[in-house]
């Protein structure tokens, strides 16, 4: 069944978003005929309750699907919508049409909202924030656009007191915030799984002095490098993954670990790739771009590893390695969320 499923994403992916549509995209051009294709799939709706109409499936269940769009570095914030609709099917909340990000806000003197580098903010229909009490669901036309982030794609946005009373009331009772960083860490996962696979194709086929450059050994030791990160990291986004909900520590230990490899991998896949690697017309900068921008959303990994650290004091008297099996350990007991 999840095969049936990942495979007819990954073709609908394939046909519809290629990287011409996300540069073309990102220069500006609309995504609603790239968003239709994926509404009409029903994709959008692979989390919400069957009882909903959707799929029902669990957050284990989606991953490959949550990992094609790192993979494909979707232009529009598709693994928030199926999180977001899920949320407010089981909260008996109307769904909106459209795409929907995620953000935290902060509250400003003057009564507005502010979010910082709202992921795909620039091409979502709705934006659910995280009010730091209730939530809202908000019109990213309504908000003052404050500049942007690592990604052409994402946006801090201001929402004024005034576009506040326009805007949905919901109360959804979960963490927004680690929900987000789940879901970020395997499209992270996906990114930098791609970056490895074009980066060992490159070294395969640039030649130097009569051979492949993937022959000499200082290549061959970036290359290993890069894939027991990408390997560490897509164990780690399946750890978050884990549990009928995120476990906040489950979740930290994987926005912290993609977090790492991101910078890491990036690092490397440019070394590699030299000078041409940062061209507007080589792919590579697309999937490094996003790399860098999903890495501070929903927290970097200092703030994720600021939360496993808080853990650890609290564990006063135990071994670490106690916390981390207690962690990790999916079998041990159910899985609850730490506060």
């Amino acid at each position: 069944m999840e095969d049936i499923y990942t495979d007819t994403l990954r073709g609908i992916l394939a046909d519809h978003c290629g990287l011409d549509v996300v540069r073309d995209i990102e220069a500006g051009r609309p995504a609603e005929p790239l968003w239709q294709a994926i509404e009409d799939s029903g994709f959008s709706d692979v989390l919400v309750p069957e009882a909903e109409g959707g799929a029902g499936l669990g957050l284990a269940d989606a991953f490959a699907l949550l990992e094609l769009c790192g993979i494909f570095i979707v232009p529009f914030p598709l693994a928030e919508t199926m999180l977001a609709r899920a949320l407010l099917a089981r909260a008996g909340l109307p769904r909106p049409s459209g795409s929907i990000a995620l953000a935290t806000a902060r509250r400003l003197a003057d009564g507005g909202w502010i979010c910082d580098a709202v992921s795909c903010g620039r091409t979502a229909a709705w934006v659910l924030v995280d009010t730091g009490g209730t939530d809202a669901l908000l019109l990213p036309a309504d908000a003052a656009t404050c500049g942007e982030a690592v990604g052409k794609l994402d946006a801090s946005m201001t929402w004024s007191a005034q576009a506040q009373r326009a805007a949905m009331t919901v109360r959804i009772a979960t963490d927004i915030r680690t929900w987000q960083a789940c879901l970020t860490a395997v499209q992270l996962a996906g990114a930098l799984g791609e970056v490895f696979t074009r980066t060992l194709a490159f070294a395969n086929e640039r030649q130097q002095f009569g051979r492949p450059i993937g022959k000499f050994q200082a290549i061959q030791h970036q290359l290993s490098v890069m894939a027991e990160h990408v390997c560490a990291a897509r164990m780690a986004a399946q750890l978050g993954c884990s549990g009928p909900a995120p476990d906040r520590l489950r979740v930290a230990i994987a926005k912290a670990r993609t977090g790492e490899a991101a910078l890491a991998v990036a690092a490397l896949s440019h070394a590699i790739h030299g000078a041409i690697g940062f061209t507007a017309e080589f792919d590579l900068q697309m999937f490094t771009r996003r790399l860098h921008a999903w890495r501070q959303t929903a927290g970097s990994e200092g703030y994720w590893q600021d939360v496993l650290g808080s853990a650890l004091l609290a564990h006063a008297g135990h071994l670490t390695l106690d916390l981390l099996r207690a962690t990790t350990d999916v079998a041990l007991t159910p899985t609850k969320e730490h506060a």
